[in-house]
């Protein structure tokens, strides 16, 4: 399995952003959602199989924004031109001058935005789940409604938010989700940066893209409308529009080989024959498939003819290894390398 690598990048207030890189080759920069946690994710079966994918043939750079994650707090303004220099930031103390670009959710208009503005620097820009205006993005009571949500109540809103976001996700998986975007922010930084999605309007700029730009979108996505990503396909010069089966807002959730598979095609790499190698033995693999089916280390020891305390040594072996810290995520992680 990869390895992420983690560095941090100073922005001119002082305050530095944490990155990660995953793999080797040319630059894949990938400008994230709304919240992430770069260590978090990378314990989420599903985030670590999708980026570990993106970055076979490609050197991965992922970061967390200002006050999210690891990255140092922030409490200033949140806007484009904060973005901008947080990408300049991290690509500058990565040493990469010229790189591909996936930018998702939030990060597609963001990522659309940087292309535009710097177009020496992008060779291809693929752009999931985006939109070109946030108005776009449900109605005016809709957008009101959440943002006193998450503001009042977070638990229940990153709750709500995740049920939006990754609909086919199985409920452990949602489970970890939600309480990775608890972890990743404040509820205060979790409304800002909402706010600031549905403010953006990059429709001025998307004529000036230079780029090769792939356009995917989910047809059942409710978090961002189809409409949205047609919309940035229309505005980019020579853009390519792939809809996608699915309801998922999530890249990694739902049928997250489809979004690998195109990303790797657009940017000339090989497609992936999915064998990955756990690195668990043939018993620890075997211990977690109990798992996954949902037996209890009691259960789980009498189906394997073993003392319950050696089924919680395996187990704890396993979490070890795969450096989780529970039995959710064993199960989860599982499913994930068995499809």
């Amino acid at each position: 399995m990869a390895v992420q690598h983690l560095g941090r990048a100073p922005l001119a207030s002082g305050a530095r952003v944490a990155y990660a890189l995953t793999g080797s080759g040319p630059y894949l920069l990938v400008v994230p959602g709304w919240l992430s946690h770069l260590e978090m994710g990378w314990a989420i079966p599903a985030e670590r199989t999708f980026h570990e994918a993106l970055s076979s043939g490609r050197t991965l750079v992922r970061y967390d924004r200002p006050g999210c994650g690891l990255s140092d707090a922030y409490e200033g303004p949140r806007t484009m031109s904060l973005e901008l220099e947080t990408i300049a930031a991290v690509t500058d103390a990565v040493g990469a001058s010229r790189f591909d670009v996936l930018g998702w959710s939030l990060g597609a208009p963001v990522a659309a935005q940087w292309a535009a503005e710097r177009p020496e620097t992008v060779s291809r820009l693929v752009l999931y789940g985006g939109w070109v205006t946030g108005g776009s993005l449900g109605d005016e009571d809709s957008r009101r409604h959440l943002l006193g949500l998450l503001a009042t109540h977070w638990g229940l809103g990153s709750d709500v938010l995740t049920e939006l976001f990754a609909p086919e996700a199985d409920a452990g998986t949602r489970r970890i989700v939600a309480r990775y975007q608890r972890a990743a922010s404040s509820a205060d930084t979790a409304v800002a940066l909402l706010r600031l999605a549905y403010e953006l309007d990059v429709s001025p700029s998307l004529g000036r893209v230079q780029a090769p730009t792939l356009v995917l979108h989910r047809r059942g996505d409710r978090a961002a409308p189809p409409g949205g990503g047609r919309m940035l396909a229309r505005a980019i010069p020579g853009a390519q529009l792939v809809e996608l089966e699915g309801r998922s807002h999530l890249p990694a959730s739902g049928d997250a080989q489809s979004v690998v598979d195109h990303v790797r095609r657009f940017l000339g790499l090989t497609p992936l024959h999915r064998a990955v190698s756990t690195g668990l033995t043939a018993r620890q693999t075997e211990v977690a498939a109990l798992v996954a089916e949902g037996l209890t280390n009691r259960q789980l020891a009498e189906r394997l003819g073993i003392s319950e305390r050696s089924a919680e040594s395996h187990l704890e072996r396993i979490r070890l290894r795969l450096g989780f810290t529970s039995r959710a995520q064993v199960a989860v992680w599982y499913v994930a390398h068995q499809a």
